[in-house]
């Protein structure tokens, strides 16, 4: 494996999280708002209000332990299985995303870079969790 393959699986990871944490923090509790936006549209597509936050505090615990580098593969894993649900919620609108009630296209593309994530591994600077008798540390790659 290249000595530049723990940084690039860390960029990855790192935005990915990035990119959840500010999807689920500004777009839909502060931006779209989650009881004048995104909680309607829930209930509008034959879910509980419950689900609407759930996937938002999903998306956001997700983002940040991404970041972390923590549990990364069961993360990425986790995170990979709600793209599959939105995949799936989306599929009968057809192939893009830009259609008026969006496609699967961006949703499916979220599920592999998270199965490539859960398959590459945290990378570098990833926090892990170090035996009882230690303080956690930050993983770094070998040299």
């Amino acid at each position: 494996m290249p000595a530049t393959a723990p940084y690039a699986a860390a960029l990855l990871r790192i935005a990915m999280g990035v990119l959840f944490l500010a999807h689920a923090i500004l777009w839909k509790t502060i931006t779209a708002g989650m009881t004048t936006h995104v909680i309607p549209w829930f209930i509008g597509h034959g879910y509980p209000a419950w689900f609407g936050w759930f996937v938002t505090l999903m998306e956001a615990a997700g983002g940040l332990l991404l970041i972390l580098g923590w549990q990364t593969r069961w993360v990425a894993l986790a995170m990979a299985g709600l793209m599959a649900g939105i995949v799936w919620h989306q599929f009968p609108n057809g192939w893009l995303y830009t259609r008026p009630l969006g496609g699967w296209e961006y949703p499916a593309f979220w599920m592999v870079a998270l199965l490539a994530q859960a398959g590459l591994g945290p990378g570098a600077f990833a926090w892990r969790a170090a035996p009882a008798t230690q303080r956690a540390v930050l993983r770094q790659p070998a040299a």
